[in-house]
């Protein structure tokens, strides 16, 4: 097999959506993100003998003096043609990207993993890293929409219904490309008050990614009002089978008037109507968040891993050192 860069963002767009595990993490929009936070990324096809696609791995690479981080998110992705031969791609890709002594590769499939690539990992060697935060909670959207709000605690529920009938709120998800941008600085704005109310830090720049997800369609986003004035704005992402709660943002209102409630079972309500088979609440973390842990447990308590992650160095020093930062 041979590894080849591929330059034109709308194939390469193509090629990702085409396959059922397809992801934002995987989609151009993404890697332009990381590009406009200061990492380099190459975006890898890899071909069988017969020029037949057989895996795709968007590569962000941060290089720090001597040493190079070797990012792979969603990914990699096989065709069903690779997916027989996963070891091979991965083990192309790793000859491909060729790891120096003290570097770094970082496999974090996004729940994209497929068993052949899984496999893949597995047998060219990396190593699982575990934590505590790479859980979620699931809702199964196969049954229908009444068996899904039936498994919700009644006073969920009883939330829910006092939500819906609370004139003053109104939510709908956002096509016109200027309501999506201005719901997005909303967005932003409020989870600038967010952070600095709860006190906690995180390495999404909403400046570098505001075009990205307004422009994108396969990124839903929910605005909730009350009185006509934005409380909630929430931001999803959609796979063929998958629907994401990606960042929610709001004010200290949406805890009050039940806005939180109406989103939730709104964004639901679109993901069935999306065909997708999975709702996923988008992360808990039940020690270092508890009040939103406990919010969405009322909801649904089907917890899944969205984990591990996997890591690869030919140092043995290098990968214990980042599997101890990693499962912290």
């Amino acid at each position: 097999m041979r590894v080849v860069a591929m330059d034109d963002v709308s194939s390469w767009d193509e090629a990702v959506w085409a396959q059922p595990r397809g992801t934002i993490f995987s989609a151009s929009g993404w890697g332009r993100y990381k590009a406009r936070r200061g990492v380099r990324v190459e975006r890898l096809t890899i071909l069988d003998e017969r020029g037949s696609l057989a895996g795709l791995a968007q590569a962000q690479i941060r290089r720090r003096g001597l040493v190079r981080q070797i990012h792979v998110q969603g990914g990699p992705l096989l065709t069903e043609a690779g997916e027989r031969r996963g070891e091979t791609v991965v083990r192309s890709l790793l000859g491909h990207l060729a790891p120096g002594p003290l570097d770094l590769m970082i496999v974090d499939f996004k729940q994209a993993e497929s068993p052949g690539a899984l496999l893949g990992v597995l047998a060219t060697g990396f190593r699982p890293v575990a934590a505590r935060r790479q859980h979620t909670l699931e809702v199964d959207l196969t049954a229908g929409l009444d068996a899904v709000l039936a498994g919700a605690d009644p006073r969920w529920r009883k939330a829910l219904r006092r939500a819906e009938r609370n004139p003053a709120l109104s939510a709908r998800f956002l096509d016109d490309p200027a309501e999506r941008l201005a719901a997005f600085d909303q967005f932003a704005a409020m989870y600038a008050s967010l952070k600095a109310r709860k006190g906690f830090r995180t390495g999404f720049d909403c400046a570098a990614y505001r075009d990205i997800a307004a422009g994108d369609p396969r990124q839903p986003i929910l605005e909730v009002r009350e009185d006509g004035v934005p409380c909630l704005v929430r931001l999803l992402h959609l796979g063929r089978e998958r629907c994401t709660a990606f960042f929610t943002a709001a004010t200290e209102r949406a805890g009050l008037n039940g806005a939180a409630y109406l989103a939730v079972w709104r964004c639901v309500r679109r993901a069935a109507e999306d065909g997708c088979r999975v709702f996923d609440l988008g992360g808990i973390d039940p020690v270092g968040n508890r009040g939103v842990f406990d919010f969405k447990r009322g909801f649904t308590r089907h917890a899944a891993a969205t984990g591990p992650v996997w890591i690869y160095g030919r140092s043995r020093l290098v990968t214990a050192a980042a599997g101890a930062v990693l499962a912290r």
